[in-house]
């Protein structure tokens, strides 16, 4: 039987906003299309690991009524969205970190700054989507709720972290969520699952993180967010930046991105990398990545291909963002231990094996090897600043391999090699962590499907700060080569 979403669930946000704000639709209305839309098919996805459905009826009910009395509305009273289960957090709701089994029952007291602007804007948060433990791997899977499936082949995994995001909006159960990203988090996924992913700049939007203030910085971690159109990500984008003091890294005042009536990228030069130097990228990838990067030609630009100059083969780098990014998880883990909850102690079998190795491995690092990775940070981030002397963007494959099968015992993997080359199940298949160490704004957009009709997403990286130049370029990209037809001819599996 076939399961074809509803014309509300179906809806984008500037849709729905739309017609919320000209009382079209009711907030009542559009919240019980979608939770009817995500009763149907989590189930099948298991793209939510939490739900509060009453909370979300009786915020709709409110909505509604600020409707009917004429008040002011946000700019995205009554759409709903959901928060990551990560360190994502809502009062009153249970934060697992990604599925560790211990903290099954760990309620929050604080909301996360997402939670703070999303309900500010007048979204109502319906749950928490699932992600993989601490975040640690770009698969979606764990030992307590077990993976997320791709909407386009149910046997697959949506990628990660946020995983459970991507599938959510894909699949209709969501017109967008909150992604993050600290090694291609929100782009990865988004790539698997066919939808449009956004890493603004490093600062852009705050990330707040606790007790350590200065975390988000090795590597750079961002707060984001994952839809299904530019415009969309564009109205969300606008309701998250702003400066907030808690964030020492944020930028000052409060921006506001639109879309130039033009989408011409005439005389715009684009440098094109099909494989960063030394990534293997399958080949099904590289055909359809090869091909969409024509459309830039089509739109005016000039696009060249070009070399990185990368001193380090991908084994180094994917070993360097690990090293950089392991003591984020470490310190977690010592967080609660000083709250007299020792997880590695008591519950060590909740975490899977790859992560425990790579906690033995972060236990014996010294500040000289830190120095060290810095170093080689350092070399990559030149390498993208030398590019941008030149070139006003710079494109390339999301990701190095298609979805993956989902395994059956809550540890999913990515692949182990590509092409014949052996490469880190963890995130060595997906260069895009290489942007975690570098600070610049990106996205993921839909580039087609491959022959197995499965996504594949093209990366578009801008100068550091110029955010408008890479949704312009994917605005231009969109009217251009409308991947909204993936959902029509090839897309998501509907069928239950």
């Amino acid at each position: 039987m076939m399961n074809q979403p509803s014309a509300i669930s179906s809806m984008g946000i500037i849709q729905l906003a739309n017609a919320i704000h000209h009382r079209q639709l009711s907030p009542v209305e559009v919240m019980e299309e979608f939770i009817q839309r995500i009763e149907q098919r989590n189930p099948i996805l298991n793209a939510f690991v939490y739900t509060d459905f009453e909370q979300a009826r009786q915020k709709a009910r409110l909505a509604e009524a600020k409707v009917m009395s004429g008040d002011e509305l946000g700019p995205l009273h009554g759409i709903p969205t959901a928060i990551k289960d990560l360190f994502d957090s809502k009062p009153g709701w249970p934060t697992t970190f990604g599925g560790v089994r211990a903290l099954k029952n760990n309620i929050a007291r604080t909301a996360c700054l997402f939670t703070e602007r999303m309900e500010q804007a007048g979204a109502i948060i319906v749950g928490k989507t699932n992600s993989p433990i601490l975040g640690f791997r770009a698969t979606t899977d764990n030992y307590l709720f077990g993976p997320t499936s791709n909407p386009y082949s149910l046997e697959k995994n949506a990628g990660g972290s946020s995983g459970g995001a991507a599938a959510a909006v894909a699949d209709y159960l969501l017109p967008f969520a909150e992604a993050t990203d600290a090694g291609g988090s929100i782009r990865i996924p988004a790539a698997w699952c066919g939808i449009y992913g956004y890493m603004p700049s490093f600062g852009r939007i705050p990330y707040i993180i606790r007790p350590n203030a200065f975390a988000g910085t090795n590597p750079f971690v961002y707060e984001g967010f994952v839809t299904r159109s530019v415009e969309d990500a564009l109205l969300v984008l606008n309701s998250l930046v702003g400066f907030d003091a808690r964030d020492p890294f944020c930028f000052p005042g409060k921006p506001h991105f639109t879309l130039p009536e033009n989408l011409s990228l005439t005389g715009w030069k684009i440098g094109y990398t099909p494989n960063l130097d030394v990534f293997p990228i399958a080949g099904s990838i590289r055909k359809v990545i090869e091909e969409s990067v024509n459309t830039f030609e089509t739109l005016g630009a000039h696009v060249e291909q070009v070399n990185m100059g990368f001193r380090h083969d991908h084994a180094e780098l994917t070993e360097t963002w690990s090293r950089i990014i392991i003591p984020m998880s470490i310190m977690a883990l010592e967080s609660f231990k000083r709250s007299n909850f020792d997880l590695l102690a008591d519950h060590r079998d909740d975490f899977p094996p790859e992560f425990l190795a790579w906690v033995d491995k972060g236990h014996r690092l010294t500040l000289l090897d830190h120095y060290r990775d810095l170093e080689i940070r350092s070399e990559v981030y030149d390498s993208f600043e030398n590019l941008f002397e030149t070139f006003d963007l710079l494109v390339m494959p999301t990701n190095g391999a298609l979805p993956v099968d989902n395994a059956a015992d809550g540890n999913t993997l990515g692949p182990d090699e590509i092409n014949g080359v052996a490469v880190d199940p963890l995130i060595g298949w997906s260069p895009a962590y290489l942007i975690n160490l570098t600070g610049h704004p990106a996205a993921s957009i839909p580039a087609g499907l491959s022959p197995d009709g499965l996504p594949v997403g093209l990366q578009i990286v801008g100068h550091r700060h110029a955010d408008a130049d890479v949704l312009l370029a994917s605005a231009a990209f969109e009217m251009a080569r409308p991947w909204a037809q993936y959902y029509t001819e090839r897309g998501p599996k509907t069928s239950s």
